[in-house]
């Protein structure tokens, strides 16, 4: 949430003519462009050269320098957002095991919940309870400002959809997105849901988009590249003829809410950071039904499709291991996709 699925990543500074509004991730690697970071124009809108670049840019590329670095941390060590990939040992496992479950369990607990008529306020108070029933807290609220403890993002919001007074329909679909923070370790991840009697085409898309995200995981493994993730997630979403949105990525996790390295879901294979076990990060791609392109609403956190189709987004926190990788946010009764 807010770093892949959410403004997360680097945390580009807001504009000065606009104080409240969230940073904006940025596309890291870019097929046939080799490994190295690529500074890139708010909102995905375009290159620019290290002669043009703003304040901003140029505080990205000084965060992106470090992302081949790798530093060795422990649990209770403070740990700084520095650029660097961080590498857990067994007591980190221990703490993101415990907080990707509770998030697993409070996304399990909202099935019977999402039904037409319910309001999204309504989610958002509830995902509030049993995140704090939980002992934990959730990481969202009040974090740069966002007043609420999940996103609900329905049918053409692609993430961070704010909740409220809106009222779930008969064919919506919707993604729910939380980070309980529980003991200092954030587990973050979302899922769709589908609301009452829902067209195939969505339900395709909703089966595809859950389909990347598993793809991306299966190449999650010591040895591989980052770019690896991204290309396979668009080789099978591009498959379907759908668009990869890359103006948003997964990111870095653990003691912070977002870290190193940038995830993107559209990427070129053998590209990026090497994969280390210790490594922790969020793997989130958003599909849309149509183009890739992306609007974002004035409130500053919306995130819409720009013509208007459905989007989809399933989100996992893993680590990786000496033999692959562990979701620390998989469903304790198997509730990963819809149906449920």
């Amino acid at each position: 949430m807010f770093g892949a699925g959410k403004p997360s990543g680097f945390p580009f500074a807001a504009p000065a003519h606009s104080p409240a509004r969230p940073p904006i991730k940025c596309t890291v690697w870019v097929a046939g462009r080799g490994s190295g970071p690529v500074p890139q124009a708010f909102h995905g809108c375009g290159r620019r050269t290290l002669q043009r670049l703003s304040d901003d840019e140029r505080r990205f590329s000084a965060y992106m320098g470090p992302m081949n670095r790798y530093q060795t941390v422990t649990a209770d060590e403070t740990v700084l957002r520095d650029g660097t990939i961080k590498l857990h040992g067994p007591d980190g496992f221990a703490g993101m095991r415990a907080a990707g479950r509770l998030a697993a369990e409070i996304l399990d607990a909202l099935v019977p919940f999402v039904q037409p008529g319910v309001t999204t306020g309504a989610i958002d108070d509830l995902v509030r309870q049993m995140t704090l029933d939980g002992g934990a807290v959730p990481a969202t609220l009040g974090y740069r400002g966002f007043a609420h403890s999940c996103c609900t993002s329905i049918n053409n919001v692609i993430c961070h959809g704010i909740p409220g007074d809106k009222v779930l329909r008969d064919g919506d679909i919707i993604n729910i997105d939380v980070t309980p923070l529980l003991n200092g370790w954030h587990g973050d991840s979302s899922r769709m849901y589908l609301v009452g009697e829902v067209p195939l085409k969505a339900r395709r898309l909703v089966d595809v988009t859950y389909e990347c995200l598993m793809i991306g995981i299966e190449q999650a493994k010591p040895g591989a590249r980052l770019g690896d993730i991204g290309a396979a997630i668009q080789r099978h979403a591009e498959g379907h003829r759908y668009g990869v949105v890359r103006e948003f990525c997964g990111h870095g996790l653990g003691r912070l809410f977002h870290d190193a390295p940038e995830v993107i879901h559209a990427a070129r294979a053998g590209t990026g950071p090497e994969l280390r076990p210790g490594m922790f990060f969020t793997i989130e791609p958003m599909i849309n039904l149509g183009k890739p392109g992306v609007k974002m609403l004035d409130d500053g956190w919306t995130a819409v499709t720009r013509d208007r189709s459905l989007s989809a987004q399933f989100e996992h926190s893993i680590g990786i291991t000496e033999t692959g990788c562990e979701i620390f946010t998989a469903s304790p009764k198997g509730l990963d996709k819809p149906p449920y």
